[in-house]
């Protein structure tokens, strides 16, 4: 049995979550993967909350001729990084905005008229669903908002999410990159999703779609999802219909993952051996509602400390992904902060186990709150302000909760995304 001053805990924790973001900064690991300088033009285009970011590495390792540099990459507000060749545009992220439409239909025209000389660089990361937002044939950026508002709320997994997204788009599901043919088109992704499937990461811009309109009205059913009507009959008749494989026009299509959550997992385990204790990563694309995934590694956590099974304490259990949140209150919540409230109900200040749940891109839910601590005391510490932990939960005020006890956890603008963060310290 060993035992730790919590402030220590908290501060592994808070080292463990900034080595996680670290390790996801576009400056570390995009330069070992840019291609070699076209004969023509060098066109970059973007969308993500990494993209800035990304485009800022881009230049400062690009050995291109600048002259014929250009490009455009939509980034969310607050999260913009001067550039000298090309333009960041700030949108709207969860739901898109006109900013973010203007910006897209600027993006289809650079990618216009380009020749088999000339490289196109998509830089796309987390959040580029909403910012590169282009409505299909017959829809209106309104109908996107109503539709994505809806999916947010209805619990569906973000694979779910963006299966429908590529199919109500022009540009998603492939479609970005069949406008950039003939030219190469060299995509570098920053991986935000369960499994890092390209298709799923920003809906898949310029990556073929294997799914269909059909898939995507299942979903819509399954959640209950009510769709207007021009939604609805874009669905029906096939023609929000995607980029499928064998499409000559991706030929030369090229797609490189540059870094993912698991990544961010070994960064923070390294963080955990030098203090001294055993990490176990338990998985980098753990899903489902978030307050069940709190319960479950409440029980893994508990069957450690009771019975050291199946890991001896001390050690550390990380883990990454990104739950869901059917949202059934009026509270201010994310999915982290809701895991987070879900695991301390379950532990019931059980001695002995802190833990931190947060947003790698800093931000969890709508909040510019990335997640936050919990500490043996969390609930005593509520109880003794009045407020009632299972209330919290069901009112989906995560938020709300933490941020009374003082245990937020605000990093600002990472500038980089790679999905949720957990980490468990258990003591004993």
């Amino acid at each position: 049995m060993t035992s730790a001053r919590p402030q220590d805990r908290r501060a592994l924790l808070r080292r463990m979550f900034d080595a996680a973001i670290a390790a996801a900064q576009p400056a570390l690991c995009l330069p070992p993967h840019l291609p070699a300088p076209p004969k023509g033009r060098t066109v970059v285009i973007g969308a993500g909350k990494a993209s800035a970011a990304m485009a800022r590495a881009f230049e400062d390792h690009w050995t291109g001729p600048v002259e014929r540099l250009s490009g455009l990459v939509i980034t969310r507000y607050g999260y913009d990084v001067p550039c000298r060749h090309i333009e960041i545009v700030q949108a709207a992220h969860p739901v898109p905005d006109a900013a973010g439409l203007a910006a897209a239909e600027r993006v289809r025209a650079l990618v216009s008229g380009l020749t088999a000389d000339d490289l196109v660089i998509a830089l796309i990361s987390g959040g580029g669903s909403s910012l590169l937002v282009a409505p299909g044939e017959g829809l209106t950026l309104a109908d996107k908002q109503q539709v994505n508002a809806a999916l947010l709320r209805s619990g569906a997994s973000i694979g779910e999410m963006n299966c429908v997204r590529r199919h109500l788009s022009a540009l998603k599901g492939g479609r970005l990159a069949a406008l950039c043919h003939p030219a190469r088109v060299v995509t570098l992704l920053i991986s935000d999703v369960p499994g890092d499937d390209p298709i799923d990461i920003a809906s898949g811009p310029t990556v073929a779609d294997p799914t269909t309109c059909a898939d995507a009205l299942a979903i819509v059913a399954r959640y209950g999802i009510a769709l207007p009507d021009n939604v609805r009959a874009l669905l029906e008749s096939g023609r929000g219909e995607s980029v499928k494989p064998g499409d000559a026009r991706l030929a030369g299509v090229e797609t490189r993952l540059i870094t993912a959550p698991q990544m961010a997992l070994e960064a923070a385990a390294q963080v955990v051996r030098d203090a001294g204790l055993t990490p176990h990563i338990l998985g980098d694309s753990l899903e489902g509602e978030a307050r069940d995934v709190g319960k479950t590694l409440a029980g893994i956590a508990r069957q450690v400390v009771l019975h050291g099974q199946p890991f001896t304490p001390p050690c550390v259990l990380l883990s990454g992904g990104e739950t869901t949140v059917t949202i059934r209150g009026d509270g201010r919540g994310g999915r982290n902060v809701e895991c987070l409230l879900a695991l301390g109900v379950a532990l019931d200040g059980l001695p002995g186990i802190h833990a931190l749940a947060g947003d790698t891109d800093g931000v969890d839910g709508i909040e510019e709150i990335a997640g936050a601590c919990l500490t043996p005391d969390s609930l005593a510490r509520a109880w003794a302000l009045g407020l009632h932990p299972r209330t919290s939960l069901d009112r989906n005020d995560g938020h709300g909760f933490f941020q009374a006890l003082g245990d937020s956890v605000i990093t600002g603008p990472t500038l980089t995304n790679v999905n949720d963060f957990r980490a468990i310290v258990i003591d004993r």
